[in-house]
């Protein structure tokens, strides 16, 4: 697996979807997403199961709240890829192209 894309959920029932949505948009597949549920108290640990369900590349992650660091952290432990990429999850990515561009420079560069 090339990246391991993690996620801090934190009650952002309004905006998971579309941004899950956009990761799985990608041209370029050799993900993983990680969800961390930092204990929200709205839909969101309901919608991360959801979405893991329908998708083998999903890991959830629920945990008590304790911020977006040690929700960033869990999802590192917890990572397999080669790469990390965090995002928040109230963001989305408009160009279906993002990781394969990444990729491409990763390669181009040998980082």
């Amino acid at each position: 697996m090339f990246f391991s894309i993690i996620l801090p959920i934190y009650n952002v029932e309004k905006y998971l979807k579309e941004c899950v949505d956009s990761i799985q948009a990608q041209t370029f597949k050799d993900f993983e997403i990680i969800l961390v549920d930092d204990g929200s108290k709205d839909s969101s640990p309901a919608i991360c199961d959801e979405l893991a369900e329908k998708d083998g590349r999903i890991k959830v992650i629920h945990k008590p709240n304790g911020g977006q660091s040690t929700a960033r952290n869990m999802g590192l432990e917890k990572a397999e890829g080669k790469y990390v990429i965090y995002l928040d999850s109230d963001d989305f990515i408009t160009s279906d192209s993002f990781f394969q561009d990444i990729y491409d420079k990763i390669q181009e560069t040998d980082s």
